[in-house]
């Protein structure tokens, strides 16, 4: 139990049994006193029923005879005979002094009210500085790090060098100032980490910490903003009051578009609350008041939804581009996250570098984890490359869901959809080598075609964009021209077709329309996503662009038709193996092609060699997945 409810109710519990003491000490004890008026207590004493009576000035309590009831009555001061009628009739008197009695009275009477207040004060302070913070919602919440905490240093980042050289020249600056102020520098305000997902800018910021000697707060954009109006503001003061107080220090903000974000956007207007939260860091930034040593590092991945204001010079002085890693890069994450895994003698991490081109960071840690945990279920002591080859195809392709019962028409109609793609990849001259394809279920397709880039592609030919519309359709036509049907397998196909089509019109001006852009994307900050597309051409424009859509990928269909048409043999070939192996490689289509035989396959229970024919030598380019085919849930 937490010791603050502990303490809450130990104090429940004393408040109750001091009210309860009070109230028997206010009624003897559980006896109920009776009232007598002055005549009927003489009254009493002349009949002889009066025991005992304990007189306090002008108060006087007693006992009957029968020693079972007690009374109370108040004696005039005016009455000096009370004792001598007391001593005639031999009643026993006691005497108790005023002053020692008034203190005692006092403390019993207001004992609970005094409890109570005690109680309040109490609760006031644990709702002030206890793990609630009720009254100290103004505070920022900035943790802290300290050096007894677990340091990451930049050793244990890699592949993103140039923002490493960016980062580490900002801690030089905070260790030695005065060497670049003797040329009239001055020290940063703000750094800010752009980067996809992924990408480790939480992990450098982490680093920054480990590797400076200086205080580092840490805190959340989504921290400054809750429930009571003016709360993100008063928090953004207190962090900048804390960091004057550590100066020189470092204040990292993850997440900075929550706070952020453009203003006067949206739908229904701007955020107030945000806003304020907004202008109160972009005066904290740069003001009137300097924060000098206080350096401000945030992390984004929509630097396209921030406010114009935080991103000029002199609030975020230095944008860091955090990227996805090369093959360098890649192998280099690689050694870093398998420093704890045991490793087998097979494992060459330089081709699982190249084989995995376009994974972040976060990816490739995944992808070690994977491995490390498919030895373990295997009862291995290392992990071998057949874990990291199954790691990667369940990274990529997703996971494999063999419990999905498919019928032999089912499995026949997607091991030749999936072969008219792998056909048309091994044929097109300007599409990406294929990796794999298989006719296990993995995620929501029935079967998947995965093809991996030979280099770092930054963008995209116009005959490679024919080509992959090629093997799009090639799925479609090798069920129409093998099996003479057609099914809702193709559908994720067509419509990744018709979007990269209108894409070739519309936006990258590869048709016959020339180099013109068609459609005004309407983009609203505040959700952060396309909701719109304005139309700025005409109904006559309109016609023509899907006339050239269309034209687009028929060609490609035809291409495609002929492709396939003229390897029909080796179609069928392909068919065939992935009815047997369910699964074969890039190197094993290339042999069905040439009419070779396959290799006999392993028995079960042992590891498959590992794929090294056709591999991508370099880069991170985008990889491609060709879904053949879709569960009847999404079809």
């Amino acid at each position: 139990m937490n010791s603050n409810v502990k303490t809450v109710i130990f104090w429940v519990i004393l408040v109750s049994v001091a009210v309860l003491l009070w109230v028997v000490v206010k009624t003897g004890h559980g006896k109920v006193d009776r009232q007598l008026n002055f005549s009927e207590f003489l009254a009493e004493v002349d009949a002889g029923n009066i025991k005992n009576v304990n007189i306090n000035v002008n108060e006087v309590k007693g006992e009957f005879m029968n020693g079972r009831d007690a009374f109370h009555t108040v004696v005039p001061n005016n009455y000096p005979k009370l004792f001598d009628v007391l001593s005639e009739k031999k009643v026993s008197m006691t005497f108790t002094d005023p002053a020692s009695v008034g203190w005692v009275s006092l403390i019993v009477q207001y004992s609970p009210f005094i409890l109570l207040i005690g109680f309040w004060v109490f609760m006031m302070r644990q709702m002030q500085s206890g793990g609630n913070k009720a009254l100290s919602f103004g505070k920022s919440r900035a943790r802290l790090h300290s050096s007894q905490q677990r340091k990451v240093t930049f050793k244990d980042v890699a592949g993103v060098e140039e923002a490493k050289e960016e980062l580490e020249e900002i801690i030089e600056f905070l260790r030695e100032p005065q060497k670049f102020q003797k040329l009239g520098g001055r020290i940063p305000k703000g750094v800010l980490l752009i980067g996809s997902p992924g990408t480790g800018k939480t992990l450098l910021a982490r680093a920054i910490a480990g590797e400076a000697n200086v205080p580092f707060f840490s805190i959340s954009g989504s921290d400054f903003v809750e429930m009571f109006v003016g709360v993100g503001a008063s928090r953004v003061r207190d962090l900048f009051e804390q960091g004057k107080k550590n100066a020189p220090c470092i204040v990292f903000i993850d997440e900075i578009d929550a706070v952020g974000r453009h203003r006067g956007a949206g739908l229904g207007g701007g955020h107030d609350e945000r806003e304020q939260t907004l202008n109160q860091l972009l005066v904290e930034m740069d003001g009137f008041e300097s924060n000098e040593g206080v350096i401000l590092v945030a992390a984004t991945n929509r630097p396209d939804v921030l406010d114009p204001a935080l991103l000029r010079p002199g609030r975020f002085d230095r944008r860091v581009v955090v990227g996805r890693p090369d093959v360098g890069g890649r192998e280099a994450i690689l050694k870093v996250h398998t420093k704890k895994v045991p490793l087998g003698d097979d494992v060459d991490l330089s081709v699982l570098a190249r084989g995995t081109p376009g994974l972040a960071g976060a990816e490739l840690a995944n992808l070690v984890n994977e491995a490390a945990l498919n030895a373990a279920r295997q009862n291995r002591k290392v992990a071998m490359m057949v874990d990291f080859e199954i790691a990667k195809d369940k990274i990529l392709m997703g996971a494999e869901r063999r419990s999905l019962i498919l019928t032999d028409d089912e499995k026949r109609t997607t091991a030749y959809h999936e072969a008219g793609h792998a056909i048309v990849a091994m044929v097109a001259p300007h599409a990406d080598p294929l990796h794999k394809v298989s006719i296990i279920p993995r995620g929501m397709a029935l079967g998947i075609t995965m093809q991996l880039p030979t280099d770092d592609k930054h963008n995209y030919s116009k005959v490679f964009c024919e080509d992959q519309l090629a093997i799009l359709m090639g799925g479609r036509i090798a069920e129409e021209v093998y099996l003479q049907q057609l099914t809702t397998g193709a559908g994720n196909d067509i419509e990744r077709a018709s979007e990269m089509a209108r894409k070739m019109v519309c936006e990258w001006g590869m048709s016959q329309l020339g180099p013109m852009s068609f459609g005004k994307k309407d983009e609203q900050i505040f959700l952060g996503r396309e909701i719109a597309q304005h139309r700025d051409y005409s109904e006559e424009t309109a016609i023509k662009i899907d006339e050239e859509v269309k034209r687009i990928i028929s060609n490609a269909y035809s291409r495609a038709e002929a492709i396939i048409k003229d390897h029909s043999d080796s179609l069928i070939r392909v068919a065939q193996a992935l009815l047997e192996r369910e699964s074969l490689d890039g190197a094993e289509v290339r042999i069905l092609m040439d009419n070779g035989t396959l290799p006999p396959m392993p028995p079960s229970g042992t590891p498959a060699p590992t794929q090294q024919v056709i591999r991508p030598e370099s880069g991170s380019g985008r990889r491609v997945s060709l879904e053949g085919g879709e569960t009847p849930a999404t079809a």
